[in-house]
């Protein structure tokens, strides 16, 4: 993902000129990610940097991911967490996320990540059946569309109470809003929308960036 469908790409180059701070490691991961026909799956450099303030404002130790793609996201987190910190992140491709073991060598966080190759429901699975709810800190949602509800309850279990779930894509590049848009991701977005509009068990927030955040508190 790049910048934003949000602003205006003038605006967007002066946001990133003026407030991005990236790593050569992030850099050099997001450029070779770039290259990638599914480079659109990527987060935009602003979003990753949002979410490890969002790591050390939390004061977060124990992440969950569902999505790892090339691992810019996983990559990001880890070096924002205590050297105690761990991330459990969930894909299904070995191809995209032997990139991700690539760059998470080269930024000394490998140690911290336990990556999981399988149906994320699955594992997730497994977390609820292996022990009590409660046990993260963080989490961030971003794989298939359609899937995002059964992710979402069981993360949700799976977070401790003031914990805090991320799910990226909640604009779709503006599509949520056209309701004569009927594919199945986009609709798939939407529920998700109105799930969260609707569920009291947790504190919502838009966040406005990349291609629009939900975040969720547990109460």
């Amino acid at each position: 993902m790049g910048k934003s469908f949000l602003i205006p790409e003038s605006l967007a180059t002066y946001v990133e000129n003026s407030w991005l701070r990236e790593s050569e490691v992030l850099r050099e991961l997001r450029e070779e990610t770039a290259a990638m026909e599914t480079a659109g799956m990527q987060i935009a450099a602003d979003q990753g940097q949002f979410m490890a303030f969002l790591i050390k404002a939390t004061g977060a130790k124990r992440c969950l991911e569902v999505g790892v793609f090339t691992g810019y996201s996983s990559t990001v987190v880890a070096l924002a967490l205590p050297a105690d910190g761990t991330i459990l992140a969930c894909d299904v491709s070995e191809e995209f996320t032997a990139v991700a073991r690539k760059y998470w060598e080269k930024a000394g966080v490998s140690h911290k990540i336990d990556l999981r190759l399988g149906p994320a429901v699955e594992t997730l699975d497994s977390l609820i059946a292996d022990g009590p709810s409660g046990a993260y800190d963080f989490a961030f949602i971003d794989a298939d569309k359609p899937s995002y509800l059964a992710y979402y309850e069981r993360v949700l279990f799976l977070l401790r109470k003031g914990g805090v779930v991320a799910i990226d894509n909640v604009l779709w590049d503006g599509k949520v809003a056209d309701l004569e848009v009927l594919d199945e991701q986009t609709v798939a977005i939407r529920q998700v929308n109105e799930h969260l509009h609707r569920d009291d068990r947790v504190d919502i927030c838009l966040v406005p960036i990349g291609d629009g955040v939900t975040l969720a508190r547990k109460r």
